[in-house]
């Protein structure tokens, strides 16, 4: 069975977990996918075409932008996945390393974007998903920094995707709960601890480590990212897995009182 055309698509911080599932599940469905990571890696297997890129750097941005487009002369799809978290209190992160936080997980969306936005606008179509998280939705004590980041992304999504429907295209949220991907890769600790917060941070880190490990499988969140990159009408977001939408439906519709008691119960702080 001959795979649909659906275009050219653009995967971010795709050299592992969910931007790898993420590129492998596009190239599926039919998409000539480019992947992206920081450093060089090893040829990929599945189609999908590895790129360098720093989305700190808008030179490289620039780069990367150019090379696909000398590959496969247009952009149809950009999912900004490349991201980093942070596991500490908020007042255990000077401000440079708040500064660097934002650098890749909102400013590097934003590099990005606006680098591919001409083209997009040139071809008169085109569908970008940023993945947030249920951290965008709720707050996360210990996580106050991380949160934040994609608070914002998530505030900047639904604006920008006012501005760009009547030009085309469509911008979209992905929003995963705890996935199973590498924690010690994908966390950066404080650069200042503070001895007040010890123990209630290694406890954090614990519960953090054991949600990573029960967490969905990397390849739930590709499949999400698959449905709004191929829905003929997307939706503003999408939750990635069961805890996910339950943490979106509650959020919604519980009281915020008993929403905050929960949030301390789960994250077993005193109510």
């Amino acid at each position: 069975m001959t795979k649909p055309n659906r275009g050219v698509a653009l995967v971010t911080g795709a050299s592992t977990g969910i931007g790898r599932a993420t590129a492998k599940a596009l190239q599926i469905a039919g998409f000539r996918v480019f992947g992206t990571s920081r450093r060089a890696v090893a040829k990929r297997s599945d189609g999908v075409i590895m790129l360098t890129c720093d989305v700190t750097d808008e030179a490289s941005v620039a780069k990367l932008v150019d090379e696909v487009l000398a590959r496969a002369g247009r952009i149809d799809l950009l999912v900004n996945n490349a991201g980093m978290g942070l596991l500490g209190g908020a007042e255990e992160s000077s401000t440079a390393q708040a500064r660097a936080l934002f650098d890749v997980n909102v400013f590097g969306v934003l590099r990005v974007t606006n680098a591919i936005l001409p083209v997009m606008r040139r071809q008169g179509k085109g569908r970008i998903i940023n993945m947030s998280s249920i951290l965008g939705l709720i707050p996360s004590p210990f996580n106050a920094l991380y949160a934040s980041t994609k608070h914002a992304i998530e505030g900047y999504s639904e604006s920008l995707d006012h501005e760009l429907r009547t030009l085309g295209i469509r911008v979209t949220l992905v929003e995963p709960s705890a996935t199973r991907t590498s924690f010690e890769e994908n966390i950066t600790r404080p650069d200042r601890l503070l001895p007040v917060y010890d123990s209630v941070r290694q406890r954090m880190e614990a519960l953090m480590r054991k949600l990573v490990e029960g967490g969905d499988a990397p390849e739930i969140v590709a499949n999400t990212v698959v449905k709004a990159a191929t829905d003929a009408t997307p939706r503003r977001r999408y939750t990635a897995g069961k805890q996910a939408g339950q943490v979106r439906f509650l959020r919604r519709f519980l009281p915020e009182s008993m929403v905050d008691k929960s949030l301390r119960k789960f994250s077993q702080l005193p109510v």
